[in-house]
C-alpha cells in the first residue's frame, strides 16, 4: 500500500459554494499511480465545510447557501460567539452539519465520483480567507 499526503491552501472564496473538484485534482497528481484506493480530504477549519453535491447546474450552490441561511440565520439574540461579526457562530454551525472531511474511492488513477458529482468547499464567512486542506491519499 501507497501513502501520499499534501497539504494545499485554497485560494479565499467569497461567502457561498464552490466548485473544487479540478483544484484538488491538480494538486494530487500522484493520484495516477493508484489503481485502487481512496481519497481522504480534511479542512483545516471550523467556519467552512466540504460537500459532495451536483456539478452542473449553478442553481443547487445558490439553493444550498439560501438554505443554510434560513436554516441558520445570522443576527440570532441567544448567540455568544459573535467577537468576529454576526456571521461566526452561524458559520460554526453551518460546518458542523455539513462536515470537514471526505472519503473518495480512487479506481484506475482516477476519483471515482458519479457523473454529476463535485467536491465543493462551502464558505459560511462573508470573508474567510484562504483554507487549507489536507490531502492523504492512499492505496495499490
Amino acid at each position: 500500500m501507497k501513502i501520499f499526503q499534501k497539504k494545499i491552501t485554497l485560494n479565499s472564496f467569497p461567502r457561498g459554494t464552490h466548485l473544487i473538484t479540478k483544484q484538488i485534482k491538480d494538486n494530487i497528481t500522484e493520484i495516477k499511480n493508484i489503481q485502487k484506493g481512496i481519497l481522504h480530504i480534511f479542512l483545516q477549519h471550523t467556519s467552512a465545510s466540504i460537500t459532495i453535491n451536483e456539478n452542473a447546474d449553478l442553481t443547487v450552490r445558490e439553493d444550498m447557501e439560501n438554505y443554510f441561511n434560513q436554516l441558520v440565520p445570522e443576527n440570532e439574540p441567544y448567540f455568544k460567539h459573535t467577537y468576529e461579526g454576526s456571521d461566526d457562530m452561524p458559520a460554526h454551525i453551518k460546518s458542523s452539519i455539513l462536515g470537514c472531511e471526505l472519503n473518495i474511492p480512487i479506481t484506475e488513477g482516477e476519483l471515482n465520483l458519479g457523473t454529476w458529482q463535485g467536491i465543493y468547499l462551502c464558505e459560511h464567512r462573508n470573508h474567510g480567507g484562504t483554507r487549507q486542506l489536507v490531502l492523504t491519499l492512499m492505496g495499490n
